[in-house]
């Protein structure tokens, strides 16, 4: 990392870089995608699954790359990435359900989940693993509360859902780990 001579700070380059990126200097775009590439990839990861991330990081990109001019520096570069991908795989998550709601009634039971385990006992899924057997929506609300910290309102207020929604899917996805992982 090549700190700005002013003062060497992250979030400081970050808003230097974002300001000549949104003027349409490509090189300061690529700075802040090298420096921020990791944790969008963790949150695509935990949030959608490895097989739909390597998509989702390129759209996250790509949308930031088309909204840097609303960036204005009064938050961290970062936190306003983060809340674009969230954003983003949130809006994701609701079309491809649309989507399917018209083809079954949306997602897994949790016996189907169950049932899926694997039969040897002494086998143990890691935590990233288990993760992705959660039902998409008690999936999406455990990774906001438990990994990334969000309350429930702002979940509730994210996801477009009562705050009692987001408490049961949490309790579910809560469930559904502890019996995948014990």
């Amino acid at each position: 990392m090549n700190p700005t001579p002013a003062t060497g700070a992250p979030w400081d380059q970050d808003r230097a870089d974002a300001r000549r990126a949104a003027a349409g200097d490509a090189e300061a775009f690529e700075r802040l995608y090298r420096r921020h590439l990791g944790r969008v990839n963790a949150l695509a990861c935990r949030m959608s699954g490895p097989q739909e991330a390597e998509d989702l990081i390129q759209e996250i990109f790509v949308r930031a790359w088309q909204k840097l001019h609303l960036f204005r520096g009064e938050s961290a570069f970062g936190t306003w990435l983060h809340r674009l991908a969230v954003n983003l795989i949130v809006e994701r998550f609701r079309s491809a359900t649309a989507r399917r709601a018209g083809l079954h009634d949306g997602g897994e039971g949790v016996m189907d989940v169950l049932q899926a385990r694997p039969s040897r006992p002494h086998v143990t899924l890691d935590l990233e693993a288990a993760i992705q057997h959660v039902p998409p929506g008690a999936r999406e609300i455990f990774v906001l509360h438990d990994v990334e910290g969000y309350r429930h309102t702002e979940i509730a207020d994210l996801l477009g859902v009562a705050v009692g929604t987001s408490k049961a899917q949490l309790h579910r996805a809560r469930m559904i780990l502890r019996e995948l992982l014990t």
